[in-house]
């Protein structure tokens, strides 16, 4: 058996001890909670963070309806392309017919014609040949813009279903109604809508300018 002083010393150290531990887990404790509420902290502004994204692409989609992907902008687009194929094709027809004629002409003359002027003839036709080559620049141009066209309504329709998951376009329309304001094009960019489509109505045709000046 130790001496008293020996035991009192040792009961001593034990309470101690155990007041530590006590401390210790109090810390531990404590540290813990603080985590928790850092953490919950993180977690609340990631979902504010996921809020405001959702609303800014709602916004977005609200206003691409508004001004580019429905009713008469997003018809006016589509009208526009096949109005230049529409035109480029007339124009090349018209190029081709004036290069035939052109040829079978040249092809007369060069039956005529001797010397310097036979070779004048023949340059003629060759570079007729040339224009025939170039004019396939049309069936380039239709396939290329038909590309375009075909994109355009591959993001259509991918933002119209993106419009149903956020409850479709009566719920966005409103959204949008600010920013489209702000938007509308004022000054010269107003009045820049380039040629008249066929089903234009009430525009101004060459003839009414040409009358203004006679």
């Amino acid at each position: 058996m130790g001496s008293p002083a020996v035991s009192a010393q040792l009961e001593q150290i034990t309470q101690q001890l155990a007041e530590l531990r006590t401390l210790v887990e109090a810390i531990n404790s404590r540290d813990e909670r603080i985590g928790q509420i850092s953490e919950g902290g993180a977690f609340w502004q990631d979902v504010d963070a996921i809020q405001r994204s959702i609303q800014r692409t709602k916004l977005e989609l609200a206003t691409l309806h508004a001004k580019g992907l429905r009713g008469e902008q997003k018809s006016r687009v589509t009208d526009e392309l096949d109005a230049v194929v529409s035109d480029t094709e007339s124009a090349t027809e018209t190029i081709l017919s004036s290069a035939e004629a052109i040829n079978d002409a040249t092809g007369v003359l060069m039956e005529q014609l001797t010397g310097e002027q036979q070779e004048l003839a023949n340059h003629i036709y060759e570079q007729v040949i040339r224009i025939f080559e170039a004019c396939n620049f049309q069936d380039l141009t239709g396939q290329r813009i038909g590309k375009v066209v075909g994109t355009l309504k591959f993001i259509e329709e991918r933002v119209a279903s993106m419009m149903e998951i956020w409850g479709g376009p009566d719920s966005l329309s409103s959204l949008a109604e600010a920013e489209v304001e702000e938007e509308e094009e004022k000054g010269d960019e107003a009045l820049l809508n380039g040629p008249p489509l066929a089903g234009d109505m009430n525009v101004v045709s060459q003839d009414d300018v040409d009358s203004l000046f006679r």
